[in-house]
């Protein structure tokens, strides 16, 4: 069995002053494993990274949906004004309101439209959690096919059992742990490697349910993360692109040639998710390539380290 080994050192003043272990893979155009780091072939739960072939088995179960709505469907919003207007969209759609959703209550991601909550006079609600557009469409989805939605999220329930047979056959992998995610839905295991051959699929596809969610992603990456988003940086400057980030530092994202990448960082740190995606972009040399702002890639993988309020060192992938 293999284990996460050093992708990232942190540097402060010259001194490297500790390390961020992980694991990687890249698939070439042709879905081969092109190169991987790590554990590439283990079980792990790539979080919200699940979200756009969730979505897909919604749509496969009759979820119609416009493009704009598709893509909120596959999001970790930050709980901007356009965002929560979106789930409620999807909510009404299907003659529900917020009561029913079951995401637990939370205020926005994006600090300042969490500040607007609050001097609003607002406190944390469903709608608000970064994972609502995901339940919203759940619901929509149980409604189009006379589900109940009361226990929408239990893993025995026919969406779930819906949801988690498109998820195994898109990674090529049987499920092997089912747990349950921060928003409370059913979380569904598969290795980097499955991770990214799911996203390849959906990348590559021409017509069908996930040339649909391929599309709704590129139309709208705003809507599958937030305006002030690392990911949101980095689709912009990849025509075509797809991606994913997840909690516990997953990240997927796949091209449209089929190339695709996938990783997770072992302590599930955040903030060095964006500095491994920059890295194995650039290893890959996609940087370079025409038509990719090539700055603007390298730009959402630098991470600067500050002391007395002077940048002294930077966390940088050593992989």
């Amino acid at each position: 069995m293999s284990a996460p080994v050093v992708v990232a050192e942190i540097v402060r003043s010259g001194v490297i002053e500790g390390h961020h272990y992980g694991s990687l893979v890249a698939l070439s155009a042709d879905a081969e494993v092109d190169w991987s780091v790590g554990m590439a072939d283990e079980p792990v739960f790539p979080r919200s990274c699940n979200k756009p072939v969730q979505a897909l088995g919604m749509v496969r179960a009759g979820l119609d949906l416009p493009p704009d709505l598709l893509a909120l469907s596959c999001a970790s919003h930050s709980g901007e004004p356009f965002h929560i207007e979106g789930v409620r969209r999807i909510l009404a759609g299907a003659g529900l309101d917020e009561s029913a959703l079951q995401t637990p209550p939370d205020y926005p991601l994006d600090d300042a439209a969490k500040e607007e909550v609050i001097r609003g006079g607002g406190s944390k609600t469903p709608v608000l959690m970064n994972c609502s557009g995901k339940h919203a469409s759940m619901l929509a989805t149980c409604v189009v096919n006379g589900w109940d939605t009361g226990n929408y999220l239990d893993v025995d329930h026919p969406l779930q059992v819906a949801l988690a047979e498109t998820f195994a056959e898109l990674t090529g992998e049987k499920v092997a742990h089912v747990a349950t995610d921060g928003c409370g839905a059913p979380l569904l295991s598969t290795s980097l490697v499955g991770l990214a051959r799911a996203f390849r699929t959906l990348s590559v596809a021409t017509d069908g349910p996930e040339a649909r969610i391929a599309e709704a992603i590129r139309k709208h990456p705003e809507n599958v993360s937030g305006t002030n988003r690392d990911e949101l940086a980095l689709l912009r400057a990849i025509p075509g692109a797809i991606g994913k980030a997840g909690a516990e530092s997953c990240y997927a994202v796949a091209l449209p040639d089929g190339r695709t990448f996938a990783l997770k960082c072992d302590d599930g740190a955040a903030r060095v998710r964006p500095v491994l995606m920059a890295e194995a972009l650039r290893r890959a040399g996609v940087v370079s390539e025409p038509g990719i702002d090539g700055d603007a890639v390298a730009k959402t993988g630098e991470l600067p380290l500050f002391g007395g309020g002077q940048q002294v060192g930077e966390i940088r992938a050593v992989f």
